[in-house]
């Protein structure tokens, strides 16, 4: 087989079928029609597998299958074949995941959730600001020091949260930030210490309200890893040691 025959065969098989069945209605597709004898010369599965196999594939719907002598298999449209493999994939899924959510619902009567979570990845990291972000609904402290870090869809939910009367501090010295900042109305914008200036590692700081909260680092290899907590007593505490210290209390002064 080609390496595209192969990819294909290897996409078929995480779809759910067999690597027989996978290179069987290929060859189908090759061949138009044809019967077990005419598999086996274009494909490496041997023609006493061709049978069984054959009728799996009209089990699943893939191929239809003609009662001459010898038997002759054809293959349902593309069309069809993707509908068919789309349609089990949404009900493999929907029956996985509503298991899955039984079983998590089960078990958060039986104890208690962990409190710091680990995110690891730009993407992620980006992805679970946005969606603490979103929760806001008194306040929102948002830091960092690297514009890649403040990312659109994260400067658009600062806009949506700020419109809907959130109050918002961002923090940071960096110029483009400061006037990508700028332009959005309800935001407040402040300067760090002078003393973080040489700080090479922070990644960024989020707080919501008065229960959620991210830290992040940058790693060595430039990649970013974050802990986060929402709506937990670790959360709480460790927001009220920050503002404590008032170096992110929203209206002191930074500068």
């Amino acid at each position: 087989m080609t390496n595209d025959e192969n990819e294909a065969v290897d996409a078929f098989e995480r779809l759910g079928l067999t690597s027989y069945e996978a290179k069987v209605f290929i060859a189908l597709h090759r061949l138009g029609s044809g019967t077990a004898r005419d598999v086996a010369s274009v494909t490496d599965v041997p023609r006493s597998q061709v049978y069984s196999v054959a009728e799996s594939l009209e089990d699943r719907g893939l191929i239809e299958v003609q009662q001459a002598s010898p038997i002759r298999y054809r293959p349902v449209s593309l069309e069809e074949a993707q509908q068919t493999l789309e349609e089990r994939f949404d009900r493999e899924r929907e029956r996985a995941f509503d298991y899955v959510d039984s079983v998590r619902k089960e078990a958060t009567t039986e104890e208690t959730q962990e409190d710091i979570w680990t995110v690891r990845s730009r993407e992620r990291v980006d992805d679970r600001v946005v969606d603490l972000l979103s929760q806001a609904t008194d306040k929102i402290v948002i830091g960092t020091r690297l514009p890649e870090l403040f990312t659109e869809s994260i400067e658009r939910t600062l806009e949506e949260r700020a419109a809907a009367g959130v109050s918002v501090l961002a923090i940071s010295r960096n110029d483009e930030i400061w006037e990508r900042l700028d332009a959005i109305d309800g935001v407040d914008i402040e300067t760090p210490p002078a003393y973080r200036e040489g700080d090479q590692r922070s990644g960024r700081i989020v707080i919501v309200d008065d229960d959620g909260i991210l830290l992040s680092v940058i790693d060595d290899d430039g990649s970013e890893t974050a802990i986060w907590s929402s709506g937990s007593l670790f959360a709480s505490v460790l927001i009220q040691l920050i503002e404590a210290s008032d170096e992110l209390r929203p209206g002191s002064e930074l500068r």
